[in-house]
């Protein structure tokens, strides 16, 4: 073997390595900017995933309004990891964190000096008794947090003539926990638009005691749906579904009869985290709320949807939070304190149909308020109202998804949440 050879050999061998578990929203943002802030003399990064389709998740709300096709959500994974990450397409089996390693179903061996999980959060309709039932999944109940079940409902909706619709949360959290609100508000201006609206009775089915889980937008939020003649069904925790019946069933006994449900089912982690025995009982990783360290081990983090953090499961969240947790990674392997500590930060559209939407922003401690966003004062977004601006802020956010915020660039809106320019005085 020649000088040269043995020489990159032991430049290998000492190579420290970065292992991020899930090339989703989190972990694409996550290996464009640590690519960027490691020596690549000294860390080689690894990303592993089970397939190579990126989902642009947000756009699966509007698909079965005819908004979107199905091909504009989904692009190559791997086109937007940079040259010098190694792209791994596998399964994962199980996490050895005793060992520092990785096994895939493969039987494939990775090992890791530090390790992000980054594998988000997957919709589990088999986790309420006869749901998943032939006679109805797919058939006459949907989900639409994922690409097979909206597209389902997309054909569904074509032919539809009208009955009980019914829109259902089983329990939080969820992705994106107002997306089953906007599908509400969607809903009752697509079947206006199609004039049927009068032969579509909408239930909002929800196991919060209103219409979300912050009591000034709940209250606002929940007018929205008295207004739009929407029945609110609060504090109904499901027990199971009657196939035969078209029945939600609760725990109290309550019954709600449907035509067509659309649910939001049991939202966990993924399953090789509860092999792994780095999960609670959703299979979420907990970890520092402001850090995303492990409870349990000092070279572990989880981000994104994977985590047990209490704040919404968005991409918001996971884009304030990579950004505030790429300088406390850089500071943590140098053996420093991290300094940059979350708040919780979360930045959400809701669309309200009509070309109109709301925007909230809010964090761990403050629910939404009224203002302007993102400058103070100027906005030109407002904050908690209705407008067709913030209509077409959540349109323009699928551009600066595929082109900026999964490719690690910079986006001028800070990832603390600011108090300036908003107001306690919700009627604002």
């Amino acid at each position: 073997m020649g000088a040269a050879a043995s020489k990159l050999i032991m430049e290998r061998e000492i190579m420290k390595k970065l292992l991020v578990l899930g090339g989703g929203t989190a972990g694409s943002i996550i290996v464009n900017k640590l690519h960027k802030k490691l020596r690549s003399d000294e860390w080689s990064i690894t990303i592993v995933d089970k397939n190579n389709s990126h989902l642009y998740q947000p756009g699966l709300l509007f698909l079965p309004f005819g908004s979107y096709k199905a091909e504009e959500l989904v692009k190559r994974r791997d086109s937007f990891f940079p040259k010098g990450v190694t792209y791994i397409e596998a399964e994962i089996d199980v996490v050895e964190p005793e060992k520092n390693s990785v096994k895939l179903m493969s039987g494939r061996v990775l090992e890791y000096d530090q390790l992000v999980i980054a594998t988000g959060a997957t919709p589990r309709p088999d986790q309420t008794p006869g749901l998943e039932d032939p006679e109805i999944w797919y058939k006459s109940a949907f989900d639409f947090f994922t690409l097979e079940g909206s597209k389902a409902l997309a054909k569904a909706f074509e032919s539809w003539p009208g009955g009980r619709l019914v829109i259902h949360i089983t329990e939080m959290p969820i992705k994106c926990p107002v997306a089953p609100l906007e599908f509400a508000f969607l809903a009752d201006a697509f079947f206006e638009k199609r004039n049927m609206r009068d032969k579509v009775e909408i239930v909002y089915v929800t196991p919060l005691e209103g219409a979300f889980t912050k009591p000034v937008s709940s209250e606002k939020l929940g007018y929205m749906l008295n207004n739009r003649k929407i029945t609110l069904e609060p504090d109904f925790i499901i027990e199971h579904v009657d196939p035969i019946t078209k029945t939600l069933v609760s725990m109290d006994e309550r019954e709600i009869h449907f035509d067509l449900l659309v649910t939001v089912p049991v939202n966990m982690g993924q399953d090789f985290i509860a092999r792994s025995g780095l999960g609670n009982e959703l299979n979420y990783v907990p970890v520092d709320k402001e850090t995303f360290l492990s409870k349990r081990y000092s070279n572990i983090f989880a981000l994104g949807d994977a985590s047990d953090i209490p704040a919404s499961k968005a991409g918001s969240v996971a884009h304030f939070a990579v950004d505030m947790f790429v300088d406390n990674f850089v500071e943590h392997i140098e053996g420093r304190k991290m300094n940059e500590l979350f708040d919780g930060h979360a930045n959400c559209f809701i669309e309200s149909g009509h070309g109109k939407g709301l925007l909230i922003d809010f964090n761990y401690t403050v629910e939404p308020l009224t203002g302007k966003f993102p400058i103070p004062v100027i906005g030109p977004l407002p904050l908690l109202k209705e407008s067709h601006l913030n209509h077409w802020g959540k349109l323009a956010f699928r551009w600066i998804y595929w082109n900026m915020l999964i490719r690690g660039r910079k986006i001028p809106i800070s990832s603390r949440m600011s108090m300036a320019g908003k107001s306690q005085d919700s009627t604002k």
